[in-house]
């Protein structure tokens, strides 16, 4: 069980993690959240994220980059990063 590889989620969408790259959602859907943490701040014995860009993409692969940003922000902390995040994915992906 130790050996295991469980997705990590967050209501019901996948995570997945590179680097300070943080993507949310999934490549099959018409959207995704890219999270990139700009700043950490240390707490205690751990860096904490202090700036959090947030960029709702399409995830068409014949786009450009830059023409995959449908909306951009950015946020003080993790947490309210991805409580923005997965409401504009929500909105997003009902949309289609």
């Amino acid at each position: 069980m130790a050996n295991e590889k469980t997705p990590l989620t967050y209501k019901g969408r996948p995570l997945r993690r590179k680097d300070n790259i943080i993507y949310y959602g999934s490549m099959s859907d018409s959207h995704i959240i890219m999270l990139q943490i700009l700043e950490t701040k240390p707490e205690g014995d751990m860096n904490v994220a202090s700036k959090v860009s947030i960029q709702l993409q399409l995830t068409a692969p014949d786009l450009k980059s830059r023409d995959r940003v449908v909306k951009r922000s950015e946020k003080d902390s993790l947490y309210s990063a991805i409580d923005v995040a997965n409401v504009w994915l929500e909105r997003a992906l009902a949309s289609r």
